[in-house]
């Protein structure tokens, strides 16, 4: 988890003042409109558009946009139909790729991820090679300075987290709990003043891979890209590369 943890949160903290919000909020309006489709336009009864409407809120989208996208996902407005997609791969080194998107144009959507994956010295494999490799979680990451290990940990585990452990970086502590309990772990925290870094649900990997030199470089190139693409939404790794290594291209 070292590796692809610290990736999400030099990610999370970049895209706060990154030049592209524009992008970053088409993405966040795919996945609010889809998630209303699916599940309805309530996020009382939608876990799926209560997470979306609170990761737009926290890119300060304003309310608006999460408005009209929430009823183009309902049909209330008109709005482009979206595909859910996963693609499976390796980058460089052999570590283990999932890539989420969502897309109007399946087509094109294949022919780029295709494109990214060869050109940055990795490979696409076939649907669940490399999925079994990762469970579906909720991550929710806190700073040492607002709460010790041991409350936190009483008051997490109360609400249904199932591990608490200290991150790599030694400055935060990272809550792990299922995805039916993220909603009730937040609310616990916020309900004891207790504020939180990141909130995602994401994919954790199971093993990770260690990178180094070129391979690392080449890996990072690739989830650069990758994440570049207008039709991915998320992309997962088990990669562990150095921090000073992922400081550096991380781009």
């Amino acid at each position: 988890m070292a590796g692809h943890n610290k990736w999400s949160s030099i990610k999370h903290r970049k895209a706060a003042v990154d030049a592209k919000r524009g992008k970053i909020f088409t993405k966040l309006i795919r996945e609010i409109t889809v998630a209303a489709k699916t599940g309805g336009g309530n996020p009382e009864t939608n876990t799926r558009l209560r997470a979306a409407i609170a990761a737009a809120k926290d890119a300060n989208m304003p309310k608006d946009n999460i408005e009209k996208a929430i009823k183009r996902g309902t049909g209330e407005l008109e709005g482009v139909n979206y595909e859910e997609i996963k693609y499976e791969g390796y980058g460089p080194g052999g570590a283990a790729v999932l890539v989420e998107v969502l897309t109007d144009n399946r087509n094109r959507a294949a022919s780029e991820i295709r494109h990214i994956f060869s050109k940055n010295n990795g490979s696409l494999g076939e649907s669940g090679c490399v999925s079994w490799l990762f469970d579906k979680k909720g991550l929710i990451t806190v700073s040492k300075e607002v709460a010790d290990e041991d409350t936190l940990f009483d008051i997490a585990i109360e609400a249904g987290a199932d591990d608490i452990t200290e991150a790599d970086d030694g400055k935060t502590f990272e809550i792990v709990c299922e995805v039916s309990a993220f909603e009730d772990v937040k609310k616990a925290l916020s309900e004891n003043n207790i504020s939180y870094i990141e909130a995602t649900i994401t994919m954790i990997p199971q093993n990770s891979v260690k990178l180094t030199g070129k391979d690392a470089e080449n890996m990072i190139k690739l989830m650069n890209a990758l994440e570049d693409s207008d039709d991915v939404q998320k992309v997962y790794s088990n990669f562990d590369i150095e921090d000073s290594i992922l400081e550096q291209f991380a781009g």
